[in-house]
């Protein structure tokens, strides 16, 4: 059965016109970012001067919001079974798994284009397609501009559609079986002429066709997903259509640029104003050191052109109005008071600021969790075989192997958390956390995983548990080194302790750790036992083993003529004998 385009193209034509007025924001915003202001706005500004004198308020803090929105989340997998061992192995292995996805993406300097695009537009596509170069799927961030999703009564997207231009050259390049059908009515001198493109998805198809060449077909292939691969997040707004941070500040820019204008030619019409003589003036000489004579030299000048004062405060009226209308404080480009530089004083300055932030988080993190989560659905459906992948899970690189009917097993569920602190600066995320854990709110693991960058909490624990047990051990072998001296006072041999802690040093020096050192110097020698079967000899005549008499004190020996006892050589006898 052939396949028809045509209920498609319909459904794509009659998504285009009802997002007509969104493509003309969005492509008004887009010349406004580009500094092309003048282009769309020509009557606004004077001949010869379509470039706007001020900076691109828009393009800046459209940036700045990016910046700080792109850093990613974190993606953990979790079980219900806390005690199981088993269960949190399984978990933590999918999470590297889900981390791979990320890594493999580039998924991290994708975002500084989507958190822009998000921001500026107001939604953001985010694909998942198979990659079978690699067998593995992969994370792909869209730009919004011709894109037309369609969405449930729940908010799901059901269809997508993407418009894209490109050149006869390219198309006959990438699709030389279609060569007719894209030329047309066109030579082949024309190749630079460029022709719209459509590609549709839904969670039967995904088809891509030319509608200005009778809606030729030039890829079909059927979603064996049998779900949609397109995840849009889409920022809020008041009557569901998807609207950019600065949709509405856009005439503000335009006109705060029209009185810069307007103030720079104002100067230069000062500056080239008529001269002004007295009647007595017949000749004007022009030039440095020229003389007028005239009798009434206070009247010898130029003609003076007022400007208001109120152009120069509509000016400040303008910028505090852009400024409002971004939600982009004044405290983001370092313009504080000096009044008011106080903690709550900066952060009332950035309160706006930090909820915008937190807001795009929330909203990411949602869409992130079922990017993730079909990413593992498709690794388990296309690329069920075994694979080695490496990458990097909250800041600690792994190198692992899995399968992904046997790792993954139909679980795809997926943690993904920006953190608590996450949008803060490091110094207030510090304080923040210190505080919570002085006042006893909070637990140490709960901060390492609230932290606004990415370490490997688990693995962390583990480091900082070793690091202060080998400063114990190491504190242990100094107390024993202090312990010589008592030794010596006591009549004992520090000669086997002094040879031990100087093969530790030895060790040490050439790289072994503390632990290992210690171990291999302190662990006592196995006792001798007799020989299986060997009595044990006693002498004839007695029942038991013979007591040795004391023997007279000698010279050398502690009173009460009791023999000298050999130096204790492990490390757990020497501390128990410092004890008492």
């Amino acid at each position: 059965m052939a396949f028809d385009i045509k209920p498609i193209a319909k459904k794509v034509e009659n998504l285009k016109h009802l997002n007509a007025e969104r493509d003309a924001r969005m492509a008004t915003l887009q010349a406004v970012r580009k500094g092309k202001m003048g282009e769309i706005f020509s009557d606004f500004f004077p001949e010869g001067a379509s470039t706007p004198m001020v900076a691109n308020f828009v393009d800046v803090a459209a940036r700045d919001l990016a910046e700080v929105l792109a850093p990613l989340p974190s993606f953990n997998c979790s079980t219900t079974n806390v005690n199981s061992d088993r269960a949190r192995t399984f978990a933590d292995k999918r999470g590297m798994i889900a981390n791979n996805y990320v890594y493999n993406s580039r998924l991290q300097s994708q975002m500084y284009w989507g958190s822009d695009w998000y921001f500026s537009y107001g939604f953001l596509p985010i694909h998942v397609e198979p990659d079978f170069e690699s067998n593995l799927p992969r994370i792909r961030v869209e730009d919004p501009m011709g894109a037309y999703p369609e969405f449930d009564r729940f908010g799901r997207c059901v269809a997508y559609a993407k418009r894209y231009k490109k050149t006869v050259a390219e198309l006959i390049n990438e699709y030389p079986e279609y060569r007719g059908a894209i030329l047309g009515n066109l030579g082949l001198d024309q190749g630079n002429v460029e022709i719209e493109v459509i590609r549709y998805t839904d969670k039967n198809v995904s088809v891509m066709y030319l509608p200005t060449r009778q809606n030729t077909v030039l890829s079909y292939v059927k979603n064996v997903m049998g779900k949609m691969t397109v995840k849009v997040a889409r920022r809020p707004s008041i009557d569901n259509e998807s609207r950019g941070q600065f949709d509405d500040v856009l005439f503000v820019q335009l006109a705060r640029a029209r009185f810069a204008n307007l103030a720079m030619e104002a100067a230069e019409k000062s500056i080239q104003a008529p001269m002004v003589v007295p009647h007595d003036v017949m000749d004007l000489p022009m030039g440095p050191d020229a003389i007028i004579r005239t009798v009434e030299p206070q009247g010898v000048g130029r003609l003076k052109l007022e400007i208001p004062n109120g152009t120069f405060q509509e000016q400040a009226a303008l910028q505090s109005e852009l400024r409002l209308g971004a939600r982009y404080p004044e405290g983001r480009t370092g313009n504080i008071d000096a009044s008011i530089i106080t903690g709550q004083g900066v952060q009332a300055l950035l309160g706006a600021f930090d909820s915008q932030i937190k807001a795009g988080q929330t909203i990411l993190s949602e869409t992130f969790e079922d990017v993730i989560s079909l990413c593992f659905e498709m690794d388990e459906k296309l690329f069920n075989q075994k694979k080695n992948v490496r990458g990097i899970a909250q800041g600690a690189p792994y190198e692992l192997e899995y399968l992904p009917s046997k790792d993954i097993k139909g679980d795809t569920s997926i943690e993904v958390r920006y953190g608590l602190m996450a949008g803060l600066d490091p110094s207030r995320a510090l304080i923040f956390s210190l505080q919570a854990l002085g006042a006893d709110l909070v637990s140490k693991d709960f901060i390492r995983r609230e932290l606004p960058w990415s370490i490997n909490t688990t693995l962390e624990e583990q480091r900082i548990e070793i690091e202060k047990m080998r400063d114990n051990l190491s504190a242990a072998i100094t107390a024993t080194a202090q312990a010589i001296p008592a030794m010596a006072a006591q009549g004992q041999d520090p000669s086997a302790l002094i040879k031990n802690i100087a093969e530790v040093i030895d060790r040490r020096r050439k790289g072994d750790s503390i632990e290992n050192a210690a171990l291999a110097v302190f662990t006592p020698a196995p006792a001798e036992q007799p020989a299986q079967g060997q009595p044990e000899m006693v002498p004839p005549g007695s029942q038991g083993p013979v007591e040795t008499p004391p023997s007279p004190v000698t010279p050398g020996q502690p009173s009460g003529g009791a023999p000298q006892q050999a130096a204790p050589t492990d490390l757990g006898s020497i501390l128990a004998g410092l004890g008492g």
